[in-house]
């Protein structure tokens, strides 16, 4: 019985998911990086269902701010190789397996 019940205790361990931002990598200025995050979590929460209306959401706040020529990928699981404009990447995971990648290209 005690090892029933350590087993279960093991396995809530496990079950738990960071709900917090994680940045996996960025090349982007201080400020940037930050508010590219903020843009990137309010879409994700408000199209929480819907990755394509997110990354849309995403990359038009960032056309808007920063100017054309902006890339985003919002998924559980894609592999990306890109080509981007030196300082125009960020690459970060939202609640534990949402993976979000934007560029700029050149």
């Amino acid at each position: 019985m005690a090892d029933m019940k350590k087993q279960d205790s093991i396995d809530e361990t496990k079950k738990i998911i960071h709900t917090y931002p994680l940045l996996r990598h960025s090349d982007m200025a201080e400020e940037m990086r930050v508010e590219s995050i903020e843009l990137i979590v309010a879409a994700c929460e408000k199209h929480n269902s819907n990755n394509e209306s997110a990354a849309r959401v995403i990359k038009e706040g960032l056309d808007k701010k920063y100017g054309s020529t902006w890339h985003c990928v919002v998924g559980e699981t894609f592999g990306l190789d890109v080509s981007y404009e030196m300082k125009h990447l960020l690459y970060m995971f939202l609640a534990g397996n949402l993976a979000v990648a934007v560029w700029k290209c050149c």
